[in-house]
């Protein structure tokens, strides 16, 4: 073994600026593959961060209760309550929930809410709202709002509002100015302008309030519960077997934000195949290359191989010196290649600095052992059929030649 080790050696150095070219031309195909990855690996993680990175990864949502309905015995109804209209359904137990949803596995963060609509006066000037009552200091639980502020503070306190952007700039609004809201309970608070936030979403913008959480109780008059509860996780394509793990544990109805995402997931999908076929085609690339250069070395050298035949070399060792050549010439490319893709991957900035113009390159997803491994195989694979070939060589005739 190490004979066969030491004469493959001695072939790749004997041309050492074949061996080198032989060797750029994998560690190029390698660069391309680990780039391929981490540009759409880096897309991947862009796109989901940009479109689900500030919602909920689970949400649990109050059901409302079924009418009540008396029944006689032979199966006709008799009375039907329908509920009322200013009713909200709640969930009452939320303050018993949070604690054990937030002990579960990869759960970042809980934010126990009270979300409703209501109408935003100043003056003579109305814009109907969504608001959301947050707990004080879990503001940027679910959604980066101190991340997002323009002016002011996100920090929530008694008759305090946080508004969008555009909103402010509809009702001509800044920090410290007072306004007031109704909600569609009827209920009328006097707020003061706490910040003014802009996300660069128009409908979160334009039309989205948030209010603390004892506030929003007042206004939509729900002294006990909360309306939903919202789940940031650490990984949010871990959401479909957390939902799961937390239906089990409150028998809630845990909703994953892939319900309704099929369309994204989709292309999400089609991306990822894209990203296959690239890297593939990568690898054949160093396979043909490695294959078409050993074979020419297998044509260079019938002498050499007739000579070891013919004193007493075996047709496996023959394959054994041509296959370690492809091997080593895989293992230098692979190595080489990953090196140089991760020195041009470094001054790529972060998947949590991506900003928009650059491209979303994610130094983590070079798949660079996988990479490496897979040039070696290929490599090795791409040298059986020259090593065959060698090892076929008549000594007699390579001899003569």
């Amino acid at each position: 073994m190490l004979y066969g080790l030491k004469i493959a050696t001695r072939y790749l150095t004997a041309s050492k600026a074949q061996t080198a070219l032989l060797v750029s031309g994998v560690a190029v195909g390698v660069f391309i593959f680990i780039f391929m990855s981490a540009l759409i690996g880096g897309l991947a993680e862009f796109i989901l961060s940009r479109t689900v990175g500030d919602i909920s990864h689970v949400t649990i949502e109050a059901e409302s209760a079924d009418p009540a309905v008396l029944i006689d015995v032979d199966g006709h109804l008799l009375t039907a309550v329908e509920p009322g209209r200013l009713r909200t359904a709640t969930l009452r137990d939320a303050e018993t929930w949070a604690p054990m949803i937030d002990a579960v596995p990869g759960v970042r963060a809980v934010s126990p809410q009270i979300t409703g609509a209501g109408f935003l006066t100043r003056g003579a000037q109305v814009a109907q709202v969504s608001v959301t009552g947050l707990e004080p200091g879990r503001e940027s639980a679910i959604l980066d709002l101190e991340g997002y502020i323009v002016a002011g503070s996100a920090r929530l306190g008694s008759g305090v509002i946080v508004l969008g952007r555009s909103l402010a700039d509809e009702l001509d609004l800044s920090v410290g100015q007072v306004l007031r809201l109704q909600s569609s309970n009827g209920v009328t608070a006097a707020l003061t302008v706490g910040g003014i936030f802009q996300t660069g979403t128009g409908m979160l913008d334009r039309s989205s309030v948030f209010v603390s959480l004892p506030t929003a109780r007042t206004l939509f008059a729900i002294p006990q519960g909360v309306t939903r509860i919202e789940i940031k996780l650490d990984d949010l394509n871990a959401a479909d077997a957390t939902a799961v793990r937390i239906r089990a544990l409150t028998g809630l109805d845990a909703v994953p934000w892939t319900d309704g995402a099929e369309q994204l997931m989709e292309a999400l999908n089609a991306q990822a195949q894209t990203g296959y076929f690239l890297k593939s085609f990568a690898l054949i690339t160093i396979v043909i290359g490695v294959a078409s250069a050993l074979l020419l070395s297998t044509y260079r050298r019938r002498p050499e191989i007739g000579i070891m035949r013919a004193m007493g070399a075996g047709r496996g060792f023959v394959v054994f010196v041509f296959v370690t050549q492809g091997a080593l010439v895989g293992l230098m490319g692979g190595i080489t290649g990953a090196v140089l893709g991760y020195l041009a991957l470094l001054p790529f900035p972060t998947r949590d600095e991506f900003v928009s113009g650059t491209l979303p390159m994610d130094i983590t997803q070079g798949s660079y052992g996988l990479a490496v491994t897979l040039t070696v195989l290929g490599a090795i694979l791409a040298s059986i059929l020259p090593a065959r070939a060698a090892a076929r060589v008549d000594p007699v005739t390579a001899i003569g030649q």
